[in-house]
């Protein structure tokens, strides 16, 4: 039986964690034993982790996360209130050996130096939630390991990384999965030496089992009979939230009766919520929070829309599109690969006027509607068979 690693930072609600319990769902639990590595141990896809992997959390994050996250003047007030000066004087250097010389590898070596090595031996270790500095790091210089693979769910040219420091790790790394084709272009671009190495691995889909949870619940409000919207994702700047917030308050200005619900969670509520107040849309943009199961309101929708600056490959999109949702998406990266503009959804530009336009057309034609939903429906959208990938390589 071969042994896996897989490495994230959480189960928290996101496109990564639903990918990775797709990706379970269909793998060969007879011939691997798996082990979920997490940053820490939380968030509400936990429980829907099988019970035939092993679960566990590093003993070590919460000593390094605050030198990582927190501002260097906090984490020198630590040191000095501890007088822990050896420290101190340790961070000082690598940090502005960092900030001065781009040497983002010194300073994880440094604030690594005190973390041992995982104990086994496995036979390969997946750093799953690329491009993440510190679980990468982990992997390639902790973890023993045959084969390491990192597995790249981001449109790299648009999420900020350290060239300097990728260029070196991706170097010691056997394997890289991208989520999408453009995505890979991306990275591809970035570090043409290492394009042997990478690879398209689409994500694991099942047209079968979301079809199913759609029925399950419908939390959409019966009682408002306009037009629905919803979208999906973390509540965060690239999610392009503030974008359609914009949008709904020039819809309903135009005389459109339209509701819009925001599935999701994340760090920018507080900012979204001041712009809802700001547009006077306060009954109409629904901030719903985060769900396990968003598709009964997905399959209650009249048009999905995805407003994201960037995306790697969209999760969601593709599940609008399993149940045939007339779809409006901006043009980043992942939405140009999913959907044929015209023909199973319609791509918009990622500003105000031009998303307010293509979902005004929507609303305004039916008939449009409804040929995108029956041309999605005679889509084949299952990615089940991914999987061979995988399986031939971990050979």
């Amino acid at each position: 039986m071969k042994k896996v690693l897989i490495m994230l930072s959480s189960m928290n609600i996101g496109g990564v964690e639903k990918s990775l319990l797709s990706l379970l769902s269909v793998f060969p639990k007879e011939n691997y034993e798996i082990t979920i590595l997490l940053l820490e141990k939380k968030g509400e896809f936990l429980n829907y982790l099988p019970d035939w992997v092993k679960v566990e959390e590093v003993n070590w994050y919460k000593y390094i996360k605050p030198i990582i996250t927190q501002p260097p003047q906090m984490t020198v007030k630590t040191y000095i209130h501890n007088k822990n000066f050896l420290e101190l004087l340790i961070f000082l250097f690598s940090y502005y050996i960092d900030k001065k010389f781009n040497q983002r590898y010194l300073f994880y070596k440094n604030i690594f130096r005190n973390v041992s090595n995982r104990n086994d031996y496995y036979d390969v270790a997946i750093s799953y939630q690329g491009p993440t500095d510190i679980i990468d790091y982990y992997i390639i210089n902790k973890v023993k390991a045959k084969k390491k693979i990192s597995w790249v769910h981001f449109d790299i040219s648009n999420h900020q990384i350290n060239d300097r420091f990728y260029k070196k790790i991706y170097k010691k790394f056997s394997k890289i999965y991208v989520v999408s084709k453009e995505a890979r272009n991306e990275l591809t671009k970035k570090f043409p030496y290492y394009k042997s190495k990478t690879s398209t691995f689409l994500n694991i889909i099942s047209s079968k089992v979301i079809k199913e949870m759609s029925e399950k619940e419908e939390y959409l409000d019966r009682s408002f009979s306009g037009i629905k919207i919803v979208t999906v994702g973390r509540l965060s700047k690239e999610k392009g939230q503030d974008i359609a917030i914009s949008v709904l308050s020039r819809l309903r200005k135009n005389g459109y009766d339209v509701r819009w619900y925001c599935i999701g969670e994340g760090n920018y509520r507080k900012e979204l919520e001041t712009l809802i107040t700001e547009y006077k849309v306060k009954h109409d943009f629904i901030l719903c929070g985060s769900t396990t199961n968003p598709y009964p309101q997905i399959s209650k929708a009249d048009i999905y829309v995805q407003p994201s600056l960037h995306d790697g490959y969209c999760l969601a999109l593709t599940e609008a599109k399993i149940l045939n949702k007339p779809i409006v998406a901006t043009n980043f990266v992942g939405a140009i690969e999913q959907i044929v503009d015209g023909k199973t959804g319609v791509i918009a530009n990622c500003n105000e006027e031009d998303l307010f336009e293509k979902i005004k057309y929507l609303i305004d034609h039916k008939e449009i509607r409804n040929r995108l939903s029956k041309n999605l429906s005679n889509q084949h959208l299952d990615t089940i068979s991914e999987i061979e990938k995988l399986m031939a390589y971990l050979k």
